[in-house]
């Protein structure tokens, strides 16, 4: 039986070639097209889930009103450890740091270096390929690497015992190499220090330097449960108020399987993802598999006609309704195993694609036995969800009304129909809506007036020698015409980390508490950047008490209760030291744009940090060239980098550009899917209905109104989706567009646009077979009248 039932799908698939085409390419693409998406979120979901302590490690986070930071001070680990015996163990990390490593020949400027505490490797689960896990970092000069700068320093060398030069004023000793670090890891290194090499540095502000990512170990038995958590973290809060009365925090253990995904903390480590995409497109593959299922029900329900006799047939010589349920179900999941194949293989022909798109480095084994079962699964769930209705449908016929041929489909069978062809283009609409609005969104990024001119400022982290002549520095940037317009800042306005509530200004309410970022600029900064200064004046060196004087912007003036002209001449303590402000600038970004504007105080800068230089309009290179003399003439032992400050900006958004290039790629997927199974559906409809309209031709119809008969229904249809449609993709736009601080205002005009759109895409589908159906002489059509 089960041989018979195999054959007769086979001939059916062979003999009705156009619908199986449309049957199998359209579940082939929603399969890679899931296949590729569910890849990636695996990958997002299985961030630090392979540490073998997983579950038992956590990340010490804190919060000062809205200011919710990942870093906190030295001295916490070790002092909340003491006194909560369920922390098992610690660790410390500070970085990520740059720094000049040579080995004979080989010299390189390392940006992904990490200092960490001996228990790192206790806490963490990072394999030593090389080296004793127990002493690897318990030597001050001692330094781990990984398996890739190992071969970059040493060839195919021992690095073990291999000494490296650090920054030209130090030996380090490799006392361990790791396995290169998992790109599912939220900490991405390529050396670790040992923290004891900065032991001295270390015993100073245990409790108020908050630069180090801390994590703690809990015990195996604790139970974490939500309020066995809470009580932890307000034993935290108790612990800390021993330490530092001036400071209101409130503490919070953050769990490792979190940090990728659910972080969303200032000061944190780069590179971090986010949950909400994660959701999106794992909804967006699910409505992109159910609209290809949709496809083959409305295919294989609107053709029941034609499987009619047969199944009136078999109900004569005595199959029952349960093996025409089997039959039906297995021709279904026949045709979705053809299509996993062709979806396997759309998926191994454009996952390098896909992997440039999301920034990724995913691959496919198709021999694990895990990944071949729930490939499995997916072919046989679709293949019972898209058969299920055809086939209860098609096993009901009653064989006497069949092979009489009186057979008159049900109007339930065409509300069902109907009903799936809403609902495929209200998913459509729905990534239509979307893909709008992600576009002008990354737009909006790209363009927003962030309070200064982003373009043609390239800048310079001052390294090596060039702290020891600072003033030769500038002398030289000041000498040659191209370099002149530079400004020494302590970091670019991208992503500021600095902050403090030590600041006291007249009239303030002594329980009051905020954060306040700051920046020391040098006299030219707000002409180099041209921002707009709202009152007073910028720093001068004709000013010589402008060393303890300050410049606040907008924000922080209104929280102080003053107007920025009222602001000038008042004094204020900051960081315990008092000075006046002489000047109000307006508001700029100095965060990504998902954060508000927050206070900030500039002071000027009197050791360096980063020089940002202002190029002329087509004098780039030229400027580049420049810069890069005066970098090796001051400082030989290092290679002169340097980076455009609005590379930098965009480089923030990346996540976003990824998301958005992806987002679009499966909604015009998912739209042609659709168009594919309407265009099936079209040209069945065309073909039941060729007499008719060859009535209607004879009685003197045009062509234009056979069209209109052969679109009218679909685009009722349409106009229904998006009655659905639009709500919901309001509703799901406004939730994205609140990450963001500044965003852009969606228009009406885009969610009537977006079904426009979709109701233009639907007649260009439905127009060919309809004008193929129109075009027919009609003598042809009636001829068996």
């Amino acid at each position: 039986m089960l041989k018979n039932y195999l054959k007769i799908a086979l001939r059916s698939l062979q003999r009705h070639k156009a619908y199986s085409f449309i049957n199998i390419a359209g579940l082939a693409i929603g399969m890679a097209s899931g296949i590729l998406i569910l890849l990636w979120v695996q990958h997002e979901l299985s961030y630090d889930r392979w540490h073998e302590h997983a579950g038992q490690i956590y990340r010490l986070t804190s919060s000062a009103g809205d200011f919710d930071a990942a870093v906190s001070p030295p001295g916490a680990t070790g002092g909340f450890q003491s006194e909560i015996p369920v922390i098992k163990n610690t660790v410390r990390l500070d970085g990520p740091r740059t720094a000049l490593f040579e080995a004979g020949e080989h010299k390189f400027e390392e940006t992904r270096i990490f200092y960490a505490d001996s228990t790192f490797l206790d806490i963490f689960s990072f394999p030593l390929v090389k080296g004793d896990v127990r002493t690897a970092l318990r030597r001050p000069d001692g330094i781990l690497i990984t398996e890739e700068m190992a071969k970059k320093y040493f060839g195919k060398e021992d690095p073990i015992g291999k000494v490296l030069r650090k920054s030209n004023n130090s030996n380090v000793v490799v006392t361990g190499v790791l396995a290169n670090i998992p790109a599912n890891s939220h900490l991405q290194f390529d050396f670790i220090l040992p923290t004891s090499a900065e032991a001295g540095w270390l015993s100073h502000n245990l409790w108020d330097n908050f630069s180090f990512y801390d994590y703690v170990q809990l015990d195996d038995h604790f139970d974490a449960t939500p309020a066995a958590l809470a009580v932890l973290n307000h034993q935290l809060d108790e612990i800390y108020k021993k330490h530092e009365t001036n400071l209101k925090l409130k503490w919070r253990l953050q769990p490792l399987t979190d940090i990728h995904l659910r972080s969303h903390l200032q000061a944190d480590l780069a590179g971090n993802g986010n949950i909400l995409y994660v959701n999106i497109f794992f909804v967006v593959a699910i409505f992109i598999m159910i609209v290809a299922c949709i496809n083959f029900m409305n295919l294989a329900t609107a053709r029941s006609a034609r499987r009619a006799r047969e199944v009136g047939l078999r109900k004569v010589v005595g199959a029952v309704r349960r093996q025409l349920i089997g039959q039906f179900l297995g021709e279904s999941i026949l045709i979705s195993f053809f299509a996993l194949v062709v979806a396997l293989l759309l998926v191994w022909m454009t996952l390098p694609l896909f992997n440039t798109l999301a920034g990724k480095q995913l691959s496919i084994h198709l021999w694990d036995g895990r990944l071949l079962l729930s490939l499995l699964g997916i072919a046989v769930v679709t293949g019972l969800i898209s058969g299920s209705y055809p086939a209860l449908f098609l096993s009901g016929f009653q064989p006497v009304k069949v092979l009489k041929g009186n057979l008159r489909t049900p109007g339930g069978n065409r509300l069902f129909r109907d009903g799936l062809v809403v609902m495929q283009f209200m998913v459509s609409i729905v990534l239509l809506v979307g893909t709008v609005v992600i576009f002008n969104q990354l737009q909006y990024i790209k363009s927003r007036n962030l309070g200064y001119e982003k373009e043609h400022l390239l800048y310079m982290e001052m390294r090596g020698a060039m702290w020891d002549k600072r003033q030769t520095l500038r002398d030289e940037l000041a000498r040659n015409p191209l370099t002149s317009h530079f400004t020494v800042i302590s970091e670019i306005p991208a992503n500021l980390t600095s902050g403090t509530v030590n600041i006291d200004w007249p009239g303030k309410d002594p329980k009051f508490q905020i954060v306040f970022p700051s920046m020391d600029v040098s006299e030219d900064f707000f002409d180099v950047f041209h921002m707009r200064l709202l009152s007073g004046r910028a720093f001068s060196p004709l000013f010589k008490a402008d060393s303890n004087n300050y410049i606040l912007n907008e924000k922080a003036v209104r929280i102080m209760g003053m107007t920025p002209a009222g602001a000038v001449g008042q004094q204020i303590s900051f960081q315990q030291r008092k000075g006046t402000v002489i000047g109000v600038v307006q508001d700029f970004n100095f965060k990504p744009i998902q954060q508000a504007i927050e206070p900030l105080v500039i002071q000027l800068n009197k050791w360096g940090g980063t020089v940002v230089v202002r190029a002329k309009p087509g004098a780039t290179e030229a400027t580049i060239s420049a810069l890069g003399k005066i970098s090796r003439e001051l400082n030989p032992a290092y290679p002169f980098s340097f980076s455009f400050l609005d590379q930098e900006l965009a480089n923030q958004y990346k996540g976003e550009q990824q998301m958005g290039s992806i987002f679009n790629l499966f909604a015009v997927l998912a739209i042609f899917i659709s168009c594919l199974g309407l265009y099936g559906l079209s040209a069945y409809m065309a073909e039941q209905r060729t007499k008719e309209i060859g009535v209607r031709k004879v009685l003197g119809a045009s062509l234009f109104n056979i069209l209109r008969l052969l679109s009218t229904d679909f685009t009722r249809l349409i106009l229904i989706a998006a009655v659905i449609a639009i709500p919901l993709s309001w509703w799901a736009v406004d939730s994205w567009l609140q990450s963001f601080a500044y965003h852009i205002r969606v228009s009406w005009v885009i969610f009537a646009l977006a079904p426009l759109a979709a109701l233009l895409i639907a007649w260009v589908t439905v127009s060919y077979e309809s004008i193929k159906a129109g075009v027919v002489n009609p003598a042809k059509s009636l001829r068996a009248e």
